[in-house]
This record gives structure tokens, C-alpha cells and sequence, in this order.
């Protein structure tokens, strides 16, 4: 494996840095997205906000760092206006959701193209051995060309190993995001619809 990566040339000093780079945040990604399924606790919380249970839903959503949680969180926290604290809040938490996907996508554009700048300096080298008069020996010009093939074959096979979490990511990004839009318009309607502290004080006077 060695010997296959000092005759990819210096170009294949990058490409090794890309994978490092892409695997880290793939193990990274993986491991945050594990921790973060909590629709049951969502569940939980809306159904107490709509008993009139507020203070224990904000206990409940204030006992797990997911993000859908701290984006309702926000919205009890911050009960006069619930709709902007959530909104304020999803755009942090999204932000976080897509965090070194930005980096992944380039390291996905950016392996072909070193591989394919390995084999074209790969490719000039060869040229050069025989314009010094190696036109006879086909071998010396065939094993140059092998060997700047291989810079393209690693950009390519970074490249592929990377799109597939990338797409990965994107789709569970997306959804994530439904489910937080989800859950803050079911909790803006319940606090919408609680009756205020005065309304059940009246309440209370006229059945008195």
C-alpha cells in the first residue's frame, strides 16, 4: 500500500489528508445523529402544555441537549412569543445538524480534481522520458502511465466514500428539520390555544 502511495506522487499527500478529514467527520456526524431521535419526549411535552403542565413540560424539554427539545424549549421558555424564540432557536439548532456536511461536499468536488492534476503531472512526466529517446522501451512509458492512474483512482475512491454519507446526512438533515417544523407548529397551536392566567381567573369568579 505504501509503494501504490509514493507512486501516486506528491498529490497523494492531499488525498490522504481529504479521507482523514471526510472519515472524522463521518464518525463525528454518526455519532451525533444517534443522540438525537426524542419524538417521544416531544410527544410528552406538547400533551402537558395542552393540560395546562408548563412548567413540568419545560423541565422535560430542558433534561436532553436533542435539538428538536431545545427549539421547544425556546418556545416555553419564551412563552409571550413562542413562534419567534422557536424560529430563532430552529436556525441555531439546523445550523448545527449541517455541521461539516459544507467541508464534506468540497472534499466530494475537490478528490477528483487533485487526482485528476496527479495524472496529468503523471502523464507529462512520461511524455518527457520519451522525448529523451525511451520510445523503445513501451514499458518504461506504460508503468508511467499506471502509475499516474493511480492519483485519479484514489481522488475517485475518496470522492464516492464520501457522497454516499454526505447524501446521508442531507436526507436525515431534512428530515429533522420537518420534525422540529412539526412539533413547533403543534406547540405554537397548544400555547395558542391555552387559556391565559386572567381568562381562568375569570373563569374561576364567575363559577365562585
Amino acid at each position: 500500500m505504501l509503494q501504490i502511495i509514493i507512486k501516486g506522487g506528491w498529490v497523494m499527500v492531499p488525498l490522504i489528508i481529504c479521507s482523514l478529514v471526510s472519515l472524522t467527520i463521518i464518525v463525528e456526524r454518526l455519532w451525533f445523529l444517534k443522540k438525537i431521535a426524542a419524538t417521544d419526549y416531544a410527544e410528552q411535552i406538547v400533551s402537558l402544555v395542552k393540560k395546562g403542565q408548563v412548567e413540568e413540560a419545560a423541565r422535560l424539554s430542558n433534561v436532553d441537549a436533542a435539538p428538536l427539545l431545545r427549539v421547544l424549549h425556546a418556545g416555553i421558555e419564551h412563552i409571550s412569543n413562542p413562534v419567534k424564540a422557536m424560529e430563532a432557536a430552529a436556525i441555531a439548532e439546523i445550523t448545527i445538524l449541517k455541521r461539516g456536511l459544507p467541508v464534506l461536499d468540497t472534499i466530494i468536488t475537490l478528490s477528483p480534481l487533485l487526482g485528476l492534476l496527479g495524472t496529468i503531472i503523471g502523464m507529462i512526466s512520461s511524455f518527457q522520458v520519451m522525448a529523451v529517446g525511451s520510445i523503445g522501451q513501451p514499458h518504461v512509458i506504460t508503468g508511467g502511465v499506471a502509475e499516474a492512474l493511480i492519483a485519479t483512482a484514489a481522488g475517485i475512491l475518496v470522492a464516492v466514500s464520501s457522497l454516499i454519507p454526505y447524501n446521508y446526512f442531507l436526507t436525515r438533515v431534512e428530515k429533522e428539520t420537518e420534525v422540529i417544523e412539526y412539533y413547533a407548529t403543534r406547540l405554537e397551536v397548544v400555547l395558542g390555544t391555552r387559556p391565559h392566567r386572567s381568562d381562568m381567573h375569570e373563569d374561576s369568579k364567575k363559577y365562585a
